[in-house]
């Protein structure tokens, strides 16, 4: 069988691109091609290419607030890779309607709340001081409306009364690397039935 080919692309330590590259053997309908940065330091580069994964950088700062112009030249690295499906793993940049729309229902992103509470960022800190009793991550479809797009899944962890932003993420964080590898497994299969976990 020929697999999906998966570019990553991560802005920080990448350990949901671990976690999603660790998943992609054996049976498996998909396989990573790239993990892609656009920070230079960003430590999943150093672990993507011990892996053996071809790595790239496209620093944004050149590019001042010309965001049409990064992503002229972010895109190129995955199409070079010729990618079927692309991650944000932690990518922290905002990605337009021009980039999105190349990528549409090809793209998927994981977000630190139970969509459609909390997009952004500082999820954990609003969770708490909402006073919420669950809160965990969900994976989704990349649209052009920030951390929108179809549910492909969901993780739920609960909140203990002596949570802090700190703990709560790293409860959060354990769901994550079991949800993103769920869901991508299932979506490169061509399944989008959302994965519910906890």
């Amino acid at each position: 069988m020929s697999h999906k080919r998966v570019a990553i692309l991560i802005s920080g330590g990448g350990s949901n691109m671990v976690s999603l590259v660790e998943s992609m053997t054996g049976d498996h309908p998909a396989r990573p091609c790239l993990v892609l940065s656009n920070i230079a330091s960003a430590g999943g580069l150093t672990k993507a290419a011990a892996a053996g994964i071809p790595t790239a950088v496209v620093d944004h700062k050149p590019f001042g607030k010309d965001r049409a112009a990064f992503e002229a030249e972010l895109v190129k690295p995955i199409l070079d890779a010729g990618a079927d499906i692309v991650c944000l793993a932690g990518f922290m940049r905002v990605l337009t309607d021009g980039f999105v729309s190349q990528f549409q229902g090809r793209m998927l992103n994981i977000h630190p709340s139970l969509l459609p509470k909390y997009t952004g960022l500082n999820t954990h800190a609003r969770a708490l001081e909402a006073g919420d009793r669950q809160h965990g991550c969900t994976v989704h479809e990349v649209t052009a409306v920030l951390d929108d797009g179809p549910i492909l899944g969901q993780a739920r962890v609960d909140v203990a009364a002596n949570d802090t932003p700190e703990t709560l993420a790293a409860k959060v964080l354990v769901e994550e690397h079991k949800l993103y590898p769920a869901v991508l497994r299932r979506y490169a299969a061509g399944d989008r039935t959302p994965v519910i976990l906890g």
